[in-house]
Formats: C-alpha cells, structure tokens, sequence
C-alpha cells in the first residue's frame, strides 16, 4: 500500500490516510471501467487480501464509494458498481447540491441574527465547543460536536425554527462533515471557520457573521467539488493503493 501526499491550493502537503489511498485505488478503477456498470466489486476478504489493509479500512472507503454515487451495498450479495463518475454525493436523504443550497439559505442570514440576539449563555456554549473541537483528536467525536456547534448558532438566533431546521438536517450534516474530513482534510480548516463565527457573534456584528458563514460553508462546497472532481482526467490526485 502506497501512501502519497495530497496538497490543496494554499496548503501544506497533507499525508492522506489509508482509507483515502483504498478509496482512491477503487474509484479509479472503477471510473476507468476495469468494473462495468452492474459488476460485483470482490468481496471484502479478497480487496483486503490485495490491498493489505484492514477490514475497518476497507469499509469506510466502500462507504465512501457509496456516499459518491459510485456503488451501492445490497445486504447479503455485495457491492455493486452503479456509476462511473461521481455527480453529487449523497448524504442520508440528501444531495450535496440540495443540502448546501438550503445551508445558504438558512445557515447565512441567522448567523446574522445570532450576532444580534446571542446571550451571554449562548456564547459560553460556543466558546466551550469550538475550545473542545481544537483539541479534539478523534475524527469521530469531532464530527458529533461539528454539528452541536451549527445547532448552537441556531439556538443563538432565539427562533426555535431555525433550531428545528438544522435539527432536520442534523445527519446530512454529520455524515457530510466525517466525508469532509475523512477526504479533504477540513478538521483544522474549519476549526479557523467556527472560531471566525463565534468572534463575529461576541462581537455582535451581523455583517461579520454572515460574512464568516458564508466563507465557512464557501470553503464546504470548494472541498466538495475538489473531492467530485479529483477521480477525472486531468486531475493530479494520486490513487495510491495496490501500486
């Protein structure tokens, strides 16, 4: 298993994981037709055995494949190739596309509100997440509290519709943030983010506020379609896995 680095614009070389260089490896096969639309992936023991790899490994990344719009998973029979590009990733109900357009919408303008109408408590809240979320390691815990942190701004905005909202969306969001995370590397970028937010709140600017939301979730869709597009020609992403 080869594992190679991956560089965003304006970042540091990133050593990718070996969940990313599986996924890689089969999304590259896979968009490069070694696997035909209907054909059964191996089964887990056999990619494990090829790969060198965990079972753990191996499943996060057929999830991953899944989550893309590449595969899908049928109880009892294996894993089926679907597609061989990747459009719009789904997350639980919803298409990317569809839940950022909805964030934009909702998550913007009560930013805004928050800024106005945050109380002491709600401030207390945030800055005792994001504090948790800075020196939080485990990719799992950190997402459970990536989406605390979005309600905490919705509870700020003191309107319970706007709490009920992201509350609606809640596992989009999460499963969104793990596969942010897990292939684009966004933990520390958005810890910056949410901290731009929460200063924007304490200090009761509306303008700040939204304008930090809007580049927080601005920085979403850009890893988002760095992610789509990584798998098709022209890209420089190495597929590492099985080389």
């Amino acid at each position: 298993m080869n594992l190679s680095d991956s560089r965003t614009a304006g970042q540091p070389p990133r050593r990718i994981s070996a969940m990313e260089a599986v996924l890689a490896h089969l999304r590259t096969a896979i968009e490069r037709g070694e696997y035909a639309v209907g054909d059964k992936l191996p089964s887990e023991a056999e990619l494990c055995r090829a790969l060198e790899v965990s079972r753990p490994v191996l499943r996060e990344a057929l999830r991953a494949l899944q989550t893309m719009g590449l595969t899908v998973s049928r109880t009892g029979r294996g894993t089926f190739v679907v597609a061989h590009t990747v459009e719009d990733p789904t997350f639980g109900d919803y298409a990317a596309s569809d839940l950022l357009e909805v964030r934009r919408h909702v998550e913007i303008p009560v930013a805004g509100y928050a800024a106005l109408r945050r109380t002491p408590e709600n401030l207390d809240h945030l800055a005792h997440l994001l504090d948790r979320m800075e020196r939080e390691t485990d990719t799992t815990a950190w997402v459970a509290m990536d989406t605390l942190f979005h309600l905490a701004v919705a509870e700020a905005a003191q309107n319970p519709v706007f709490r009920k909202v992201i509350e609606e969306i809640r596992d989009a969001l999460a499963r969104q943030s793990a596969f942010l995370t897990e292939l684009g590397g966004r933990r520390e970028q958005s810890n910056g983010e949410h901290r731009a937010i929460v200063e924007a709140l304490a200090d009761g600017s509306e303008r700040d506020a939204t304008e930090a939301m809007a580049h927080h979730l601005d920085r979403v869709e850009t890893t988002l379609t760095d992610i789509v597009r990584a798998g098709r020609p022209g890209s420089t992403m190495e597929g590492g896995a099985g080389r």
